[in-house]
């Protein structure tokens, strides 16, 4: 049982925010699922932290499980976990997500990656409250609240087929949508002074920095479209940059190059080869085509040095295929 309670304090008075943390408190308290929507940078994952600690649910765990950072063919494992011999590897029984959060929370974030198959595991959990392990074939009983986060359309996506409508509608007992900073009118300047003093105290600096007149108006007008991830990261950037205490320049993008910028790849690429519709423009449609062909195989050829086979695959084609275009294209115009 986990006792020890996390700083849950989550820095706002705007209405926006104040709005969205009402909605919060209220929704934590029942034992539903809930879906977490925002941009990047929002405080999903803080948001989630919230709602576990003020539910019914905050001694037992919070686990949590990025649903991005994992492929596809990963995510049942550590979900489900696995039996020994379910897979090359697996020598011995591992619980997996859902069993570590028994009593408490799963959050799982970057919901929208979780493939179909996938879906449909959790779809019983939801309703039954019970899944196999992977390889296994005995029913494990777990009682987990879901909460989920996305800065995707899960509609749009149950929409093209990519997400289980039924799963989403389990899920969407409460959609609480994280207000973006550029909508927070007031909490940019409050936000920037906490990580300001933060970080000086970091850097061991007694005094708290401060910032000037232009660097407060440079971030008020700022849309911060990495929201406060990004304004954490600018403001810190210039308390260590600062040569006193008074905060006067503030830099919003540390990718400018200071000797002009370095050339684009792309803009390299188009000035060493003219562009397919400048090759194929004054081309009837059969010798355009022809044209298309001949350079597909051979790009395919030189990428994959020369062996047919692997050129074959790389394309789409079988190996006779490949070999037909190759005697058309290739073998006629060496000979």
């Amino acid at each position: 049982m986990n006792t020890s309670l996390p700083n849950i304090d989550a820095l706002g008075h705007s209405e926006a925010w104040l709005n969205f943390q009402e909605r919060l408190s209220r929704a934590a308290v029942v034992n539903r699922p809930v879906l977490l929507i925002g941009e990047r940078g929002v405080g999903k994952e803080l948001a989630a932290r919230r709602l576990h600690y003020l539910s019914t649910r905050w001694s037992e765990p919070l686990v949590a499980l990025n649903c991005a950072a994992l492929a596809p063919s990963l995510i049942e494992s550590e979900l489900f976990g696995y039996e020994p011999g379910a897979f090359t590897g697996a020598g011995a029984r591992r619980r997996g997500r859902f069993e570590s959060a028994e009593g408490g929370t799963l959050f799982l974030d970057e919901l929208g990656n979780i493939p179909l198959e996938v879906q449909e595991k959790i779809l019983r959990v939801v309703e039954y409250g019970s899944f196999e392990r992977v390889g296994g074939s005995e029913a494990v009983q777990v009682d987990v609240r879901i909460v989920g986060a996305t800065n995707t359309d899960l509609p749009a996506r149950a929409a093209s087929g990519k997400f289980m409508s039924d799963l989403l509608d389990r899920l969407s007992f409460e959609v609480l949508y994280l207000p973006p900073l550029r909508a927070r009118a007031g909490d940019v300047l409050l936000l920037a002074n906490h990580f300001a003093a933060r970080m000086a105290a970091e850097l061991g600096q007694e005094d708290i920095p401060r910032f000037s007149q232009a660097a407060l108006d440079a971030l008020e007008n700022y849309t911060w479209p990495g929201n406060v991830r990004e304004l954490k990261n600018v403001v810190e950037r210039a308390v260590y940059r600062a040569n006193g205490t008074v905060i006067s320049e503030l830099c919003f993008d540390p990718f400018v190059c200071p000797y002009g910028g370095l050339p684009e790849i792309k803009q390299l690429e188009e000035a060493q080869e003219p562009a397919e519709s400048t090759i194929y423009a004054h081309q009837d449609f059969k010798t355009a085509v022809s044209a298309y062909e001949a350079q597909l195989v051979k790009n395919a050829l030189e990428s994959c040095q020369f062996n047919q086979r692997k050129a074959a695959k790389r394309l789409g084609l079988t190996y006779h295929q490949f070999r037909g275009l190759y005697r058309k294209y290739v073998s006629s115009s060496e000979t």
